[in-house]
């Protein structure tokens, strides 16, 4: 089983969100993934580079820094854009379930990957790791007026986190053009008592 990532380091581009700040930056690692870069640090603090700082509702500028130590606790949740596939060798069979996950002032919606043949509620009781890896995610906060977002990875902080699963959209004016049309399709009532 060859890995051909295996010893080589690699920079990979984050955005860390914590409840005060927005933080981009890169992280120079031999990990294959961003969830095994969070979660096995020996360290509670990662070491970005390149780093801006931007404070939630600030009209300043942001701050700048060729390197920032950023505790993890703080941090509610990681994103990612950076794809690496898994070894097929290396591959541990999982269910998906769409989860949404709160994180105030955030929540994130997207894939949850649990270890199968067992129920949700087993899964979910087994689902362990200091950052839960969702998968194809959007996230958002409305107290902070951030729109939605998506990402391919967005690693949440399980600390922080309430995870409600299984979670389905709910499209609110779902069935609204039926009623409207029927509304129109009906001829006006004469008025009556007048």
């Amino acid at each position: 089983m060859f890995d051909p990532l295996a010893g080589t380091s690699r920079t990979i581009p984050l955005t860390l969100y914590t409840n005060a700040f927005q933080i981009h930056g890169t992280i120079e690692t031999r990990q294959r993934r961003v969830s095994d870069v969070l979660n096995q640090s020996a360290d509670p603090f990662v070491v970005l580079s390149d780093v801006s700082f931007d404070e939630f509702g600030s009209r300043g500028q942001p701050i700048h820094a060729e390197f920032a130590q950023i505790n993890l606790a703080s941090v509610l949740f990681v994103v990612s854009d950076d794809a690496v596939e898994p070894l097929p060798e290396l591959r541990t069979p999982k269910m998906i379930e769409q989860a949404v996950i709160s994180i105030p002032p955030f929540k994130v919606t997207g894939q949850i990957h649990l270890l199968p043949e067992r129920s949700l509620r087993e899964a979910l009781t087994e689902l362990h790791g200091q950052f839960v890896p969702v998968t194809d995610a959007t996230y958002w906060s409305d107290t902070l007026g951030e729109a939605r977002a998506t990402a391919g990875l967005v690693a949440v902080n399980h600390a922080l986190a309430q995870i409600l699963a299984p979670h389905r959209e709910l499209d609110p004016w779902a069935g609204l053009d039926e009623s409207v049309a029927a509304d129109t399709a009906r001829p006006e009532a004469e008025p009556t008592g007048w």
